[in-house]
């Protein structure tokens, strides 16, 4: 494709991205992280892990988004009962048939909702990894495959630990991004009641894009120019969280990030750039999805939780350090 055609189809897709963004916002108000992390995460068909107190407006803001890309949507609850099958499917005995039949889970959805992930036991959350990394399921002896297109999205109690189970690292390490949701502002609380007072948060979304917009998203993503540079930075960030040149820093990192991030980090960079309209990936871009990308596999050490250090805080060092092309 030429890049001067290819840079004015960037420009119309990104004028429907921003129109995907107003009509959440008719539901959302502010949140814009957490928005922007659900749009590439669905064009990279990347999985996201959110965290944040509840009330906060994770689930409404997941169902804003599915209807408004028109994606069927589906929320799971997890809970410490909640059995493999629940999600998956399971072979049920049909008595007319005189055989098995498989009845399929809740799994089988575009958008899927895991709600408290954290609140379930390990064998569960395992039941979701071939899900998540090979995009199909197995049930008895027959495998079959999701719809396309896939994301989980996990939300996680960063204040509650009793009654929940430590997410397996085999697992983390599946999510594309971490996302952390704070509190509103002032101004945007004010917004919110005021909406619920209107009753705005019941209105219906219009469909602003559908599976072939985001297909073709994809091939427009695939078609960006990537210098060599870029990708040399992205590893280079990566590799200072596992070999860091600075003592400070070497002290705060009990495990880095491994090279699923640096896949990750190349590939959410070049979507930022689509996402703004751009043909070709700066470093800003590496640096903008550095957070959401790496915050949650590092694993930092005794020193830095004793000295109150997040994760967020040990990458602005870490982008401090790697030199930028």
């Amino acid at each position: 494709m030429e890049m001067s055609k290819l840079t004015e189809e960037m420009r119309q897709e990104a004028a429907a991205i921003r129109a995907l963004k107003g009509e959440i916002s008719k539901i959302i108000v502010g949140q814009e992280e957490m928005i922007d992390a659900l749009i590439m995460g669905i064009i990279a068909e990347g999985h996201i892990l959110l965290e944040g107190v509840p009330g906060l407006a994770k689930t409404t803001a997941v169902r804003a988004f599915a209807a408004a890309s028109d994606l069927d949507f589906k929320r799971i609850q997890f809970t410490p009962d909640l059995l493999p099958a629940d999600i998956m499917g399971t072979r049920i005995f049909n008595m007319e048939k005189r055989e098995f039949e498989v009845k399929t889970g809740v799994i089988f959805s575009h958008v899927i909702l895991a709600d408290e992930i954290n609140r379930a036991p390990a064998k569960v959350q395992s039941a979701l990894l071939e899900a998540m990394q090979e995009r199909q399921v197995t049930i008895g002896d027959k495998t079959f495959p999701l719809p396309d297109p896939f994301i989980v999205l996990a939300t996680q109690n960063p204040i509650e630990q009793e009654g929940t189970y430590p997410l397996p690292e085999a697992q983390i390490d599946r999510f594309m991004f971490k996302v952390l949701i704070g509190y509103p502002s002032r101004d945007e609380e004010i917004r919110i009641v005021e909406r619920h007072e209107r009753r705005e948060f019941n209105q219906q979304l219009t469909k602003i894009v559908n599976r072939d917009v985001i297909k073709r998203w994809r091939f427009l993503v695939d078609s960006l120019y990537t210098d060599e540079r870029i990708r040399k930075y992205a590893v280079s960030v990566v590799f200072e969280t596992r070999e860091p040149r600075k003592n400070s820093i070497r002290q705060l990192i009990e495990v880095g990030a491994s090279p699923r991030a640096s896949i990750y980090l190349v590939l959410a960079a070049r979507i930022r750039a689509f996402m703004e309209g751009r043909s070709f990936v700066t470093p800003d871009d590496v640096k903008e999805v550095a957070y959401l990308v790496l915050r949650h596999r590092i694993i930092p050490s005794f020193e830095a939780e004793a000295e109150k250090l997040s994760t967020d805080k040990i990458i602005a060092q870490i982008l401090e350090q790697v030199e930028v092309p």
